[in-house]
């Protein structure tokens, strides 16, 4: 009776195992009934019937990568370059990446492969390099459309590496060193330039204040020169004024007049000029020059008798 029971403890407890089946986040279980497939289990607790049913695959759901062993490619222009590509994708339709293919990795393998031979095919070598970006893209549409079919949905794919044969990689290193010397001697002839730009410039700025110094000072001077002429012709101005004022005042008679002209031809007389010309109505007073010396005379001998 004991063995019995335990018999069927064993066999209940291996029923239980077979038909009970516990699902973990992020996967799905293919469930196939007598050979054709039947639904897929979700996460969680999942009854089958033993014998009748069967798990066929479980299935992740979660973000995978691939990473797509370097391949030899050869550019448009006949240069043998190797490149190192990653996929990630994921899996949309559990029951297609199992039916629809035998090995859905091959497959997305195969597929990446033959695209990037077809794309860096139609490229030169430098345009290789710089079309990173491009090729990601293209390849992404390309296996994206083509995995639709597998259940499967491409996320991103992504060059690692491009490698090209050594001689071309020796033949890049020396352009880039000849590029960069390059770029190194036209940036110091522009800095010499730009020097030579600047010290003209501050050499001509210099001469324009210095001019406009020398012409600021010479305006100045011929100002204050000016003024002080003016100033001199006022009160030389005053001083005619005054004497003419005092002249009128005394009331003088024509022979006062004519001896103070006389004394005025006789400074004029004694300046730097070398000659002086005298005016027609000077000679009158010059001629009455004679009547007062005859005055002056007679006047003597009278006080003398």
């Amino acid at each position: 009776m004991g063995t019995f029971l335990f018999v069927m403890f064993v066999i209940v407890c291996i029923i239980a195992y077979k038909t009970i089946k516990i699902v973990r986040q992020s996967e799905v279980y293919i469930i196939e009934r007598l050979g054709r497939f039947h639904k897929v289990a979700d996460a969680g607790l999942t009854i089958i019937i033993p014998v009748l049913d069967k798990v066929r695959s479980v299935v992740s759901l979660k973000q995978q990568t691939m990473d797509i062993p370097p391949q030899g490619v050869i550019t448009s222009d006949n240069v043998t370059i190797t490149i190192d590509t990653v996929v990630f994708y994921k899996i949309t339709d559990p029951a297609k990446a199992v039916y629809e293919i035998q090995s859905l990795k091959k497959g997305i393998e195969y597929l990446a492969i033959t695209t990037i031979r077809d794309i860096v095919g139609k490229m030169e070598l430098d345009q290789t390099f710089s079309s990173r970006d491009q090729i990601n893209d293209k390849l992404r549409v390309i296996l994206d459309e083509a995995t639709d079919v597998w259940g499967c949905k491409i996320d991103r794919v992504e060059i690692k590496d491009i490698t090209p044969p050594a001689d071309i990689r020796d033949a890049m290193e020396k352009q880039m060193n000849a590029e960069r010397n390059k770029r190194a001697l036209i940036l110091e002839a522009e800095g010499e330039r730009q020097s030579a730009i600047t010290l003209a410039e501050g050499r001509k700025q210099a001469a324009i204040l210095d001019a406009e110094a020398d012409r600021e000072a010479k305006i100045r001077r011929a100002t204050g020169e000016a003024e002080a002429i003016r100033q001199v012709a006022d009160a030389k101005a005053k001083e005619i004024q005054m004497v003419y004022e005092a002249i009128k005042n005394a009331n003088p008679d024509d022979k006062l007049v004519q001896l103070k002209t006389l004394e005025a031809l006789k400074e004029a007389a004694a300046g730097p000029a070398n000659k002086i010309f005298i005016p027609f109505e000077a000679t009158k007073a010059l001629g009455a020059l004679g009547t007062v010396s005859d005055v002056l005379k007679d006047e003597k001998a009278t006080k003398k008798q």
